[in-house]
């Protein structure tokens, strides 16, 4: 594919000569804070305890599948339509489903703020989405509209409304519009698994200083002494010198040089790791792919859901009209949560629910990872359950049956007499 050689953000929104916009004032807040965000500037990213955490979330949540549908009175409709095709297979040129979700949701961990812009056609249609990646953010009024203004690290600056961005944040509470930053409740504990870090590099640099002293009783000169010295470690220090013995005449003595570096035990460095982890709100088995179910099923309902549900209100709520909206349609992230439940609970499930009707057998067959088959939509469910109605007029209709033989075998009693 061949590109313009143009900034991205000048081919989508035009090259902009930043200005003040008409009228425009910062956008004043009911919390009294500034409407401005800057990115936490130490890059918390350079860390790889905090990198495994926010990979181990964003890789997860990238294998939520965007999907419209359409709630009526009755039921829910699946509208395969262009914007479904477009958030579920490449919302921009540049990446994929999967990039995309992961990109925004390692925005939003590392900075607690993250948007992406939406592209509009001529003709009003969405055309894209553009996750931003900014160093300093603001929101300004112009003429009753609300602006963003962003700034990144080239210093170049783009400004747009801010309803044709999605926003998504993180320890939202100080602020009416921006996520809290990271900086003062992060950066302690990143210091410590800096410094934890450091003491371990030292300890092994420390390893190669100097071990012992050769002590010679005569006058020597230092050409001979450095000789003498070469020569011992050459006979006995040697990883060849397998006894591990050496011989010294009167003329020389060996003291060996104590080496006991001080480093951060193994226990302590789990300790500031978890620190970080529970920061996150993950644990070292989600990131070592370690898990058990009850593990998975906790991850996903205290981290992945609540991503889920927060891109799905953000998503509907920018890209559909009150009227749309009003009609049932959503944009929904969905997450095929059992794929990671044990076999024994799968069995149990379909073993459950198959008989009321609730699956199909391709349903079925996808919780065990197969293939569909034809035909494999059709619901199948066992004649031991029956729907209420049924089962009042099957009961009413018994007791009419036995009222009616009790009546019929008086008859014959009466006519026999």
């Amino acid at each position: 594919m061949k590109y313009e050689k143009r900034n991205l953000w000048d081919r989508l929104l035009g090259k902009q000569d930043i200005k003040p916009l008409p009228g425009e004032t910062s956008f004043q807040m009911m919390s009294g804070y500034t409407p401005v965000f800057r990115a936490f500037g130490n890059d918390p990213y350079a860390s790889d305890v905090v990198r495994s955490a926010i990979h181990a979330i964003a890789t997860n949540a990238a294998k939520l599948k965007p999907k419209h549908i359409r709630r009526t009175k009755d039921g829910i409709t699946h509208v395969n339509g262009p914007l479904e095709k477009l958030l579920s297979l490449r919302p921009n040129e540049l990446m994929s489903t999967f990039d995309f979700i992961y990109k925004i949701v390692t925005q939003l961990y590392l900075n607690n703020n993250a948007f992406v812009f939406i592209k509009y056609g001529p003709t009003g249609q969405v055309e894209a989405f553009y996750p931003v990646e900014a160093s300093h953010i603001e929101l300004v009024e112009s003429q009753d509209i609300l602006f963003v203004k962003f700034q990144f690290a080239n210093g170049r600056k783009i400004v747009a409304p801010y309803e044709d961005f999605v926003h998504l944040r993180r320890f939202f509470a100080k602020s009416d519009l921006f996520g809290e930053s990271n900086a003062d409740a992060l950066l302690p504990t990143l210091e410590l698994v800096k410094t934890a870090d450091e003491g371990i590099i030292n300890a092994v640099k420390s390893s190669a200083f100097l071990r012992g002293l050769l002590k010679f009783t005569g006058m020597l000169k230092d050409k001979d002494i450095r000789a003498n010295r070469d020569s011992f470690v050459k006979d006995y220090m040697d990883v060849t010198n397998n006894g591990g013995i050496a011989a010294l005449d009167s003329k020389s003595e060996y003291q060996e040089l104590k080496n006991d570096p001080k480093m951060v035990d193994s226990k302590q460095l789990d300790l500031i790791q978890d620190k970080v982890y529970r920061y996150f709100n993950i644990n070292k088995a989600i990131i070592t792919s370690d898990y058990k179910e009850d593990q998975w099923n906790a991850f996903y309902e205290s981290v992945l859901e609540p991503i889920a549900i927060q891109l799905s209100l953000e998503f509907t709520s920018k890209l559909f009209t009150s009227g749309q909206q009003g009609s049932g349609n959503e944009i929904i992230f969905e997450a095929n949560r059992l794929a990671y439940a044990s076999n024994t609970t799968k069995f149990s499930m379909i073993r459950d629910l198959m008989p009321l009707g609730i699956l199909s057998k391709n349903e079925a067959r996808e919780i065990l990872n197969l293939s569909a088959i034809d035909g494999g939509d059709e619901f199948i469910q066992t004649l031991n359950v029956v729907g209420a109605d049924k089962a009042n007029q099957y009961q009413l209709g018994e007791k009419d049956k036995l009222k009616g033989g009790e009546t019929d075998d008086e008859e014959d009693e009466s006519t026999s007499e």
